[in-house]
């Protein structure tokens, strides 16, 4: 059984802990939540719990990479996004520090928490910041790989995380590259481009649609930020549609990054986005919330026949 995302970047900062005395982790009191608290229990003197202070985080966070540390600040990714924005731009995007925003309950994972918790807002948000990466763990595979590239690479990140366990779409053995999409089911009639739990919902959208005779292909676009232009643009001329689906609203997300490069290029191709529709959601179930906004399998299914029926 797949574990929980939280779990497999709590015990990934472990490991790679193990390997690099540099890796300090900072936690906004809720270590227990974004299972910092592994990493704290392995090496207490490089955990450093600042308290309900997001932005003081941040910027202690900032203060640590001055001094040659690798910092990952955590906490719910709705409040890393929003009170530790200010010195989030300031250190991480002005300065160009290489802070390691891991944003842990994306989307409406935090589900009976309700709309103060749920982050549906912070990709456009971190998106928007220059020399900012921004990423969404898809599985185990990919948030473990994204803990080893955030050590490798000096840029300002933000990840985002999940508490829920993901379908898992990758082995061992899988190459990921920055700035790189990866496709993980091939067809011709359209192409979904998705990110985080919606990547195995598109799956089972595509399953959906097969049975109606509809070849859908589906990529995980877990790198929002740089983001795969080539690929875009292949499967748009090879498959004549684009569906996008994200756990995120519809204004600035994946969508809106899609929209922009198909535009810029002038890739004469229907476009459909799967996303809340610019509102927030309520506390419930997360299946529950899933469904109600949209975001479910058959959503998905029924976006990619609408956008099918408009190709030229």
């Amino acid at each position: 059984m797949a574990k929980e995302i939280r779990t497999v970047y709590g015990e990934a900062l472990v490991k790679y802990g193990k390997e690099n005395k540099n890796i300090v982790v900072l936690d906004a009191d809720v270590c227990g939540s974004t299972k910092t608290c592994l990493f704290r229990d392995a090496f207490p003197e490089r955990f450093f719990n600042v308290g309900i202070a997001e932005a003081n985080m941040t910027a202690i966070a900032a203060g640590l990479a001055t001094v040659g540390k690798i910092p990952f600040a955590n906490t719910f990714a709705a409040f890393l996004t929003t009170l530790g924005l200010l010195p989030s731009r300031a250190y991480g995007s002005y300065d160009k520090l290489p802070i390691k925003l891991m944003g842990a309950y994306g989307g409406m994972s935090d589900a009976f928490d309700g709309p103060t918790h749920h982050a549906l807002e912070d990709i456009a948000i971190m998106r928007s910041l220059p020399n900012f990466k921004v990423y969404v763990a898809g599985d185990a595979t990919s948030t473990d790989w994204l803990v080893k590239h955030a050590l490798e690479d000096p840029s300002p990140m933000y990840i985002r995380l999940s508490r829920n366990a993901f379908v898992d779409l990758y082995d061992a053995q899988t190459v990921f590259e920055d700035g790189k999409g990866n496709v993980i089911k091939d067809g011709s009639d359209a192409t979904v481009v998705a990110c985080g739990y919606m990547v195995g919902s598109s799956l089972e959208a595509a399953k959906l649609l097969e049975a109606e005779g509809v070849s859908v292909r589906v990529v995980d676009m877990f790198s929002i930020k740089p983001i795969d232009s080539e690929l875009l643009l292949s499967c748009a001329r090879e498959t004549g549609a684009i569906i996008t689906a994200e756990e995120h609203s519809i204004v600035g997300g994946l969508g809106a990054a899609v929209a922009e490069v198909l535009s810029e290029a002038n890739a004469k191709v229907p476009l459909g986005r799967v996303g809340t529709l610019d509102r927030h959601a309520e506390t419930g179930p997360y299946p529950k919330l899933i469904e109600k906004y949209g975001l479910s399998p058959k959503a998905i299914a029924a976006k990619v026949r609408g956008t099918i029926k408009k190709k030229g």
